[in-house]
């Protein structure tokens, strides 16, 4: 039976399993939620403190160390939550009492067992309110600092960023870790049109509005948990970056069609390939993770999809090191064995083109993120590579735009397969968002002004001759 809880005790909670475990916010958030009782307005409260912590952490505890005898990393795990959860909303929302959010925090202090940190709380937290905020470092001077205590982005973070783009660059992609991304849909033309799914949430009293580049894409401006909304119970609908809804049409799937997508789940892109491919041919769908398959199966189930086939497979392990037979890596009686028309590589990366969807990457990634992730895709492209068909078509794809991930793995890639050419993807790329096509024909959608995650992508066909 779950029990009745604060917001602000049930955020620290959560914050801290992140902090020890590792984990995707996402995941943490949503098992904990399961166990206590919130009301819409508490959870909802509760969902900005974690949020909001981790986009701004960084900053926060520049903000306290300037406070405290201890630096926030020498505190008590339990101690440094709470005074993170305190000051964001000190620091950041203006709805909640400055009291509010000082005696709440005294109060979850004094429940904690043993060293009784409530009196270095309650004088850090008052000082916070009543001194004024320390000056940043001079951005012309350090502007790696500043820029990481401007944005709260760790400084290996914003130096990689400055010299592989440039300094004007480097700020807009730390500031897009701190947006709050909006709601967006992806419409199941299989169900219904567009236009039919926005009448059907303003029917429902839902304000919603198209996206400027996707032509499937709605935005909603406030709907509470999406999870509750009718059109997504029914599937007309899946929840979706705008960044991603254009990577499947640049493989230009048709109905009919044998078709691979290598590292499918939960199964977004999955879905939208069955779309474009009106429900008619075969898309085999791979994932290392049998949890997620069954996620994929479920989505797939409530878009009324049937052409998907799933199977558990790591690309990178799973693969046999021989060839059994003389035409391919697998033999005849296996899914992999006959040549796919098209395939969609959505590659594992790094994830830093998301952090305003995942601020816990502030805190969890590293540089070797990057250097795992580039070898990884590497196998998995080296790989899927040969069950191409000549003449058929390959997307690469990654919610990332770091080099090592993006250019520099498709130029290691066509070096080697030199069967492999790129195509510019201007042709299937909406007009409205023909400034997202790079000089070289890839999509990268940072460095706009569109509402959108950080994706790249590119398209490479295989010669008609091997």
């Amino acid at each position: 039976m779950p029990s009745p809880s604060s917001p602000r005790k049930f955020a620290c909670k959560v914050l801290q399993t992140i902090y020890r475990s590792q984990g995707f916010a996402d995941d943490v958030f949503d098992a904990a939620i399961k166990d206590v009782v919130l009301s819409a307005p508490d959870r909802a409260l509760a969902f900005e403190l974690v949020y909001g912590v981790l986009r701004h952490a960084i900053t926060l505890d520049w903000r306290l160390d300037h406070l405290s005898r201890k630096p926030m990393a020498r505190l008590p795990l339990n101690v440094a939550t709470i005074l993170r959860v305190a000051a964001y909303q000190l620091l950041y929302l203006q709805r909640v009492p400055d009291s509010a959010a000082v005696n709440e925090a005294v109060k979850l202090i004094r429940k904690q067992p043993g060293h009784d940190w409530g009196g270095l709380v309650n004088a850090i937290l008052r000082n916070l309110i009543r001194q004024p905020t320390p000056p940043l470092p001079d951005s012309t001077v350090t502007p790696i600092e500043a820029l990481s205590l401007t944005y709260a982005c760790p400084t290996w973070m914003v130096e990689r960023w400055i010299n592989a783009f440039d300094l004007d660059q480097a700020e807009m992609l730390c500031r897009k870790t701190l947006e709050i991304p909006p709601m967006t849909l992806r419409t199941n033309t299989l169900r219904c049109s567009r236009k039919q799914l926005l009448d059907r949430l303003e029917a429902e009293g839902i304000a919603a509005q198209e996206t400027p580049v996707s032509p499937e894409g709605v935005i909603l401006e406030k709907c509470g948990n999406p999870g509750h909304l009718s059109v997504i119970q029914d599937g007309w609908c899946y929840i979706e970056d705008e960044a991603a809804q254009l990577i499947p049409p640049l493989l230009d799937p048709q109905p009919g069609e044998h078709i691979l997508d290598a590292c499918a789940a939960p199964g977004g892109k999955t879905t939208h390939l069955a779309q474009l491919m009106q429900n008619q041919g075969m898309i085999i769908a791979l994932d290392r993770q049998p949890e997620r398959i069954l996620r994929l199966k479920a989505n797939c189930a409530r878009l009324g999809i049937h052409i998907v086939q799933t199977h558990a497979c790591d690309v990178v392990t799973d693969w046999p090191k021989t060839k059994p037979t003389a035409d391919g890596p697998f033999s005849s009686s296996h899914p992999l064995a006959q040549p796919f028309d098209r395939i969609l590589v959505d590659a594992p990366c790094s994830g830093l083109g998301v952090l305003r969807r995942h601020p816990e990457g502030k805190m969890l990634k590293q540089f070797s993120t990057i250097e795992q992730s580039h070898v990884i895709q590497q196998q998995i492209l080296d790989r899927v590579c040969r069950l191409l068909r000549p003449g058929g078509i390959l997307v690469y794809s990654a919610c990332s735009i770091e080099p090592e991930e993006t250019t520099e793995v498709i130029s290691a890639f066509c070096q080697e397969h030199p069967d492999f050419q790129p195509e510019p993807v201007t042709p299937w790329v909406p007009s409205t968002g023909l400034s997202l096509v790079t000089d070289y024909g890839h999509l990268c959608t940072a460095f706009q002004s569109f509402t959108m995650d950080g994706f790249f992508a590119c398209r490479l066909k295989r010669s008609d001759e091997l």
